[in-house]
């Protein structure tokens, strides 16, 4: 199986032979952001940090969506969501709902969390759980999950 970024530069060359403007666009960011985070660690990533990248990449993505909403400005943020879908593309499957409850039932009981002052060490015990599952999940998912189970 080749490596993220090896799959992303294949699928850059496609998208620039298919004249995809917006495809490329989104892979050319995602193949730079992966590029010199190799750079800064001075080694080739492994498959986790490159997918650590792109979900930053992504959450860059959601955070400009949302100041593009409270400026009216609809048609930045449908380009942002497009490139949202073509990163998603890259990433392997977010946890579910269920799955997310689980992991935060699972953490509750682990940590013998009661209130909502341990929500720290529950929201630690539930992204390692989702991590070590395969399936990374959103920190604020996580957060408001955690948030509905304490009661706070």
């Amino acid at each position: 199986m080749s490596t993220l970024l090896e799959r992303i530069t294949q699928d850059l060359t496609s998208s620039m032979k298919a004249q995809d403007a917006l495809r490329t666009s989104a892979l050319r960011m995602a193949k730079a952001a992966l590029k010199n985070k190799e750079i800064d660690k001075r080694s080739p990533l492994d498959e986790a940090e490159a997918v650590k990248v792109l979900q930053g990449l992504v959450k860059q993505r959601e955070d400009s969506i949302e100041q593009f909403q409270k400026a009216k400005r609809p048609e930045l943020a449908a380009k942002e969501q497009a490139e949202i879908d073509v990163l998603r593309h890259y990433l392997p499957q977010e946890a579910s709902d269920q799955e997310v409850e689980a992991a935060v039932a699972k953490a509750v009981a682990e940590t013998n969390a009661t209130s909502p002052k341990d929500m720290g060490r529950v929201m630690k015990a539930a992204l390692s759980f989702l991590q070590a599952s395969g399936k990374p999940a959103d920190g604020k998912k996580v957060n408001e999950a955690v948030r509905k189970r304490l009661g706070s």
